[in-house]
């Protein structure tokens, strides 16, 4: 069983930066898929940037690519997203996934196991 700790959420102004953290325990394999998904008020979660585990295939949303970008450190066993020149419409809670089926995972059921979520919040 996969478990997935997140951090780092909390508020900034648009145009600047935040990086999202997840510990992922348990035990993984290089053909597994990890990532991350949004969902603001309203909304249906979204799939946001996504990567084999150990790296490769990595696929951003249209709307975070050149601003976003998902990485690991094996060492630590730990997936980031960087967060840069952030908008209000980036304002959601952020939620790790981990799959070991589809990668990219690009829809909600594509992950098996899920963070529990850090909220993300943009000011003008």
């Amino acid at each position: 069983r996969i478990q997935l700790t997140e951090s780092g959420g909390g508020s900034v102004q648009a145009g600047g930066s935040l990086t999202l953290s997840c510990v992922v325990s348990g035990i993984t394999y290089t053909n597994d898929c990890v990532g991350w998904f949004r969902q603001a008020p309203g909304n249906e979660r979204e799939a946001v940037a996504t990567q084999y585990w150990r790296g490769g295939g990595t696929w951003y949303a249209r709307s975070v690519n050149q601003r976003f970008t998902i990485s690991q450190d094996d060492a630590k066993n730990t997936a980031y997203l960087q967060m840069t020149s952030m908008k209000p419409e980036d304002t959601a809670i952020y939620y790790c996934a981990y799959g070991g089926g589809t990668c990219p995972m690009k829809r909600p059921a594509d992950s098996h196991y899920w963070g529990q979520g850090t909220q993300v919040t943009v000011s003008e």
